[in-house]
């Protein structure tokens, strides 16, 4: 079959991304991995020694950021429903966020502590249709914040991805009602384009 006009040039913006350049070079397995490191280096979110929880995790250039500065001293979890192919250091469940089977399995890795710190790269698969898209997503930051109600320790960070439109500001109420402060980011390395941006909870309240 022939591409479309459009694939082609996703394409062709694809294979000449700086970003998508820079991962190969760098050995990052995807280009959001900058998306990380810039937040990470302007709020300094990673450290040596914390246990970090990454949320739809693959392919895994986020859980291989986090690996690199949290060291052999700390840990990194991954889940996504996707598989991911291993990265050293890092701990991978495969399954479905939403199933709470699967959450289980995930919280048994952490052997009753809480985590440093919660990132969640996660989107649903896109429809084409807006309303159902912007529900979807939502619903994965809600359960994203869910879990750091019970899993981010006091004074804990989440950073997660979110999109500007319906559902935005009654999620960014509740960041508000978890965390001391929320701020947003949006990193070089993220599509002008694209509505993502990302929300920061720093400090969880007790």
């Amino acid at each position: 079959m022939a591409r479309s006009k459009t694939s082609k040039g996703w394409l062709q913006e694809h294979v000449n991304d700086t970003y998508v350049q820079r991962a190969q070079k760098d050995g990052y397995r995807a280009r959001a991995a900058y998306k990380l490191l810039e937040i990470d280096d302007k709020d300094k979110l990673l450290k040596s020694g914390l246990w970090v929880a990454d949320l739809g995790a693959a392919p895994g250039s986020w859980s291989q950021v986090a690996r690199r500065r949290v060291g052999d001293a700390g840990r990194v979890f991954a889940l996504d429903i996707l598989d991911m192919p291993p990265i050293a250091g890092v701990e991978f469940i495969q399954g479905d966020f939403r199933e709470d089977t699967v959450l289980q399995q995930f919280t048994d890795l952490l052997g009753g502590r809480l985590v440093d710190l919660v990132i969640c790269d996660m989107a649903p698969n896109m429809s084409g249709m807006a309303v159902t898209d912007q529900a979807r997503s939502f619903l994965l930051c809600e359960l994203a914040l869910d879990f750091c109600r019970d899993w981010l320790k006091p004074g804990g960070h989440f950073l997660v991805k979110t999109f500007q439109g319906s559902g935005y500001t009654e999620y960014l109420q509740q960041m508000r009602e978890t965390f001391q402060t929320v701020v947003t980011r949006k990193p070089a390395a993220s599509r002008d384009r694209s509505a993502e941006i990302y929300l920061l909870g720093k400090g969880k309240k007790p």
